[in-house]
């Protein structure tokens, strides 16, 4: 089957609107398309949901919050397209979308380089743990983040804003990216596509880097315990957080090398790994962390059985 961009002559679009796509050559299955998305939804809905009631772990649920964040900010221009055929958007509302998509995926990638911290100190330091983490600096390390977060994201968001659209045209996903409504101004757009790739190397580039070092450090600690036993342990301490990881930045890293090498990939592709790329750690976060941790398990079980399970 041949793909086709959907017209844009048909949608009487001006040069502040945009025109959203969802999968390009299969829209009379965008219904069935979209009932795997929506269970997943729900599935992250309720799965983030029940870590937020559990206080004790602080990092998990700022990690719940950033990804229903991801979720709400995604889903419902995405079902919008997919259900009801609305492909129209403004430019305000279209900024603000792309505002928040970025700055949950960047504040997911901090609270990953967080939840590092947290199993280094926890492997290099197991007596002090307690007492170097604490609720009050869990409570701080979130406000860091938030703030570190708006601080990058504010700008370039700001920025869409002052930009010429002198033409209508097609964003390439279901929902709006800052990288595609650059491509469809008609300004100097060069300082900002520099400044917008500085800020995604310092921000996540920091944040694997430092990640990677403090695995390094974790590394050298389990080899230096005697016990092989206590070896294993340690490192399965780990496990959900290096899942989480994948999770995260290996759909990043791919759909990165589609966009910059596979040009000539056909167009479903590239919305296929755009689309998984965002909702994949919402929907997988809750499932490896209820997988590894009894009191979460126990939680969602709860949920699922209305309350029956003491």
């Amino acid at each position: 089957m041949k793909l086709t961009m959907p017209s844009l002559s048909s949608a009487n679009l001006s040069f502040s609107t945009f025109l959203l796509t969802g999968f390009p050559g299969l829209e009379w299955a965008h219904q069935w398309i979209s009932l795997p998305i929506f269970v997943g939804y729900l599935v992250a809905l309720v799965g983030n949901a029940t870590i937020l009631h559990l206080p004790m772990y602080y990092l998990l649920a700022i990690l719940a919050v950033t990804d229903l964040g991801l979720c709400m900010s995604m889903l419902p221009s995405v079902l919008g397209v997919l259900w009801f055929d609305a492909r129209t958007v403004s430019l305000v509302p279209c900024v603000l979308q792309q505002h928040f998509l970025h700055s949950f995926s960047f504040m997911e990638s901090a609270v990953l380089f967080a939840m590092a911290l947290d199993c280094l100190v926890a492997i290099r330091f197991p007596l002090r743990y307690a007492s170097v983490l604490t609720g009050p600096r869990m409570a701080l390390v979130g406000a860091v983040l938030s703030v570190r977060t708006a601080a990058i994201t504010a700008a370039p968001s700001l920025h869409l804003l002052t930009f010429n659209y002198c033409r209508p045209g097609a964003l390439s996903h279901a929902y709006c990216l800052h990288q595609d409504m650059i491509c469809l101004a008609c300004s100097d757009t060069h300082f900002k596509r520099l400044y917008g790739l500085c800020i995604i190397m310092l921000a996540m580039g920091g944040d694997v880097l430092f990640i990677l070092l403090s695995y390094t450090v974790i590394l050298r600690t389990v080899l230096a315990i005697a016990s092989a036993g206590e070896r294993l342990k340690a490192l399965n301490a780990c496990v959900s957080h290096i899942l989480a990881v994948l999770c995260f930045y290996v759909p990043a890293l791919g759909l990165s090398i589609v966009h910059r090498f596979g040009h000539h990939t056909s167009p479903l592709v590239h919305i296929l790994m755009g689309t998984v790329s965002v909702l994949l750690p919402p929907w997988m976060n809750p499932v490896i962390y209820s997988i590894k941790t009894q009191q979460i398990r126990r939680a969602i079980l709860k949920v699922i059985s209305l309350g029956k399970i003491k």
